[in-house]
């Protein structure tokens, strides 16, 4: 589980470099700047409460304890997870027209295939692929890949390391607290406390899953998310 007052989940936003970040009950807009380049982030909004931000939420298990995963699907849409609880939102960007499409419901009432899973009792962190509909899922030390627009598993659920072989001897073989998509193709970041690493997502590569320089900590490249995390409630 993620300790309290760091990264709890991401949705990359359908606008080019921003990304929705969930921490504790709040969340911050970010502009993530330009890969690599220290202190390219930025604050673009917040820090709010969820069901301030998205009143949709207001009355919901995510207003009322936030977000601990997330993926971005189509348009404005995303996955959201709380414990063993989603639902599917449209987070209208730069808009108070956020609605809640489906759920809340429970995961396995969600995604039926994983049911009697580790998954069915909450999500850890999520990685949109380049391929279809495809996304990567992470639950403590498992892995799982699915397709949201046919709803199905695509393959068994493994061990990171199984598919992931760059996160063996890494504190994130274990598992991690978030990650997320960026809008540069297979280019991903992945959160664990006060670290984060950049990663190559390239499905069918040998390359899929190489980490994309060392594990580091949040503040030596993001300036305006040090300022964030560890968030006091």
């Amino acid at each position: 589980m993620t300790k309290s007052g760091y990264v709890n989940a991401v949705i990359r936003s359908s606008k080019s470099n921003e990304a929705y970040f969930f921490i504790n009950d709040k969340y911050a807009l970010l502009d993530y700047g330009v890969t690599g380049k220290s202190g390219g982030d930025k604050l673009l909004y917040g820090p709010t409460l969820v069901r301030d931000g998205f009143k949709s939420h207001a009355h919901t298990i995510f207003g009322s304890y936030g977000i601990d995963c997330a993926f971005d699907t189509d348009n404005n849409e995303a996955f959201i997870f709380y414990e063993n609880f989603c639902a599917l939102i449209d987070y209208a960007p730069h808009s108070d027209k956020d609605k809640i499409i489906t759920g809340p419901k429970k995961i396995a009432d969600m995604f039926p295939f994983f049911k009697g899973t580790v998954f069915e009792n909450g999500i850890d962190a999520a990685v949109r692929s380049t391929v279809g509909k495809e996304v990567h899922l992470f639950k403590g030390d498992k892995y799982a890949r699915i397709d949201y627009g046919t709803n199905r598993l695509v393959q068994g659920i493994l061990y990171i390391t199984d598919s992931f072989e760059g996160f063996s001897g890494t504190f994130f073989e274990a598992g991690m607290d978030a990650a997320f998509a960026t809008h540069t193709a297979n280019l991903a970041y992945i959160f664990k406390g006060d670290y984060y690493v950049a990663v190559s997502f390239t499905p069918g590569s040998s390359s899929n899953g190489t980490m994309l320089g060392p594990v580091a900590r949040i503040s030596k490249h993001w300036t305006a998310l040090t300022a964030l995390v560890p968030l006091k409630n």
